[in-house]
């Protein structure tokens, strides 16, 4: 027989002592798991430099193995669970193919032409990388990039619908309290404390959302339900919006190639061939996960059409769910925004701490630990700002995709070819006429053209130009 699904409900009254009880546990053996791993790294001895305690702080003393590898880099990829549970609320396998199957190929081109070029610098950030290939100024400006790409602003919204929908307490609240405690035990244990916590939170996570796919199918049956249930709509890979603005997810989906969370745990791994194997072994897993998180937002949508679609699918999963295991489930769904929070609340405080912060503070962990708590409040703050999580994403996936992929990707392809001023000039280029082009009250065929692609286009110009310039400055001086 079939649950009795209500489109609204007080999420805190279906929680019952057995709920509680299973959710206080999985929320214990997270903790527990930040001071084992913090156990282990006193086990090895604690007689380290303080270059090799930064070391260990940023990177885990590049020690990162296989199953580690993959458990944290399939956990931090999910914080926005509410916005992807959204989209496919809404419009189907479209959010399947622009939350994933684009990506699935971004991960793919990552492992296979990106792990071992990177592998020979021995950086430890994106920006130390960038800075290695072409310069300081770039170096400088990647940390601008990367500050801003990995500013945890959807996750603090995350998280604070998350405990504002248990608790009902008001969004500001919910969110405060949610990034102060990320905070507290992302301090304690630095990159060491994500991996081993999101090592927990990818156990959950993975078998949370399957047991309400599972569940989903065995009361309401399989696709045959979902055809009869769910508008034509649901089934086209380009949704309501057509094919333009769903292959700008394709080029947003690309800037993974420039994403400081792959490059961290590949420059935290103990080889390259562990960072290749695991990102294949991530690429299956997030393939599942996809699959149970879209399927099982279009049952949501079929049985609870009318719900309120940001939290429709954590409605109708607490009343699928029995006594117990929506406990578990629960657990689940706050560790897929934990484990992302954390990773990019750590890597944007590394920025501010490593890469953009003068000579004499790198490698203090003094000030890395200020940097974490800084840009705490600065998503607190932002998520204030932002309306919902879609945009948190399209904005800043827009101008990491237009204005820094090009040129990291050509200077892979062309090692050297690209001076400091070169990759300088066609980012900035790439960021003013994005910025113009979002702004800009367009009409007519211009306004069916994405910011994105306005901002590819400049920072292609910009690369075209600073090639013709080099060639003519080399003509000159031969015929000098």
């Amino acid at each position: 027989m079939s649950p009795a699904i209500q489109p609204k409900i007080d999420f805190f009254s279906t929680m019952v002592t057995l709920d509680w009880f299973v959710f206080g546990l999985v929320l214990v053996a997270t903790v527990a798991s930040v001071f084992y791993g913090s156990y282990l790294k006193r086990d090895q001895g604690s007689d380290e430099s303080e270059s090799e305690n930064f070391l260990d702080l940023l990177l885990m003393g590049r020690k990162l193995t296989l199953p580690l590898f993959v458990a944290t880099l399939v956990a931090t990829w999910y914080g926005g669970i509410f916005g992807v549970t959204e989209i496919a609320f809404n419009q189907g396998i479209y959010n399947f193919v622009t939350q994933g199957a684009f990506w699935y190929l971004a991960y793919i081109l990552f492992a296979f032409f990106i792990v071992d070029k990177v592998a020979i610098y021995q950086a430890m950030t994106l920006p130390d990388l960038i800075g290695k290939m072409f310069g300081p100024y770039s170096a400088k400006l990647a940390a601008v990039f990367n500050f801003f790409n990995v500013l945890p602003i959807a996750y603090v919204m995350s998280l604070g619908i998350f405990i504002n929908l248990l608790f009902g307490w008001s969004m500001w609240v919910s969110m405060l309290c949610g990034v102060l405690i990320v905070i507290a035990y992302s301090l304690y244990g630095g990159f060491r404390a994500v991996v081993f916590s999101d090592l927990v939170q990818f156990f959950v996570m993975c078998s949370g959302v399957l047991l309400i796919l599972i569940l989903s199918f065995h009361h309401f049956g399989g696709v045959g339900f979902l055809l009869e249930n769910l508008p034509p709509g649901h089934w086209s890979p380009t949704g309501n919006v057509g094919l333009g603005p769903t292959l700008v997810w394709g080029f947003i989906a690309l800037s993974t190639l420039v994403d400081p969370n792959f490059y961290q745990r590949c420059f935290a791994a103990e080889s390259s061939a562990i960072a290749k194997r695991g990102i294949l072994f991530s690429t299956i897993i997030w393939f599942c996960f996809d699959i149970c998180t879209t399927l099982g937002a279009m049952y949501a949508k079929a049985v609870i059409p009318e719900a309120e679609s940001g939290h429709a699918y954590l409605t109708y999963a607490l009343q699928l769910l029995p006594a117990g295991i929506r406990g578990f489930v629960l657990a689940g769904i706050l560790a897929t925004i934990l484990s992302t929070l954390d990773s990019y609340l750590f890597l944007a405080g590394t920025t501010l701490s490593f890469d953009l912060a003068p000579k004499k503070w790198k490698g203090k962990v003094l000030i890395h630990h200020l940097g974490v708590i800084l840009v705490g409040a600065i998503a607190f703050l932002m998520a204030l700002v932002f309306k919902d999580i879609k945009t948190v994403w399209k904005t800043l996936g827009s101008y990491s995709a237009a204005c820094l992929l090009l040129p990291v990707v050509y200077g892979y392809l062309f090692p050297g070819k690209i001076k400091d001023k070169h990759f300088v000039f066609s980012c900035l280029l790439g960021v003013v006429a994005t910025t113009l082009w979002r702004n800009w009250e367009r009409t007519g065929f211009a306004k069916n053209i994405d910011e994105l692609y306005a901002g590819i286009a400049a920072t292609s110009t910009g690369l075209l130009l600073s090639f013709l310039w080099e060639k003519k400055s080399k003509t000159r001086q031969h015929n000098a």
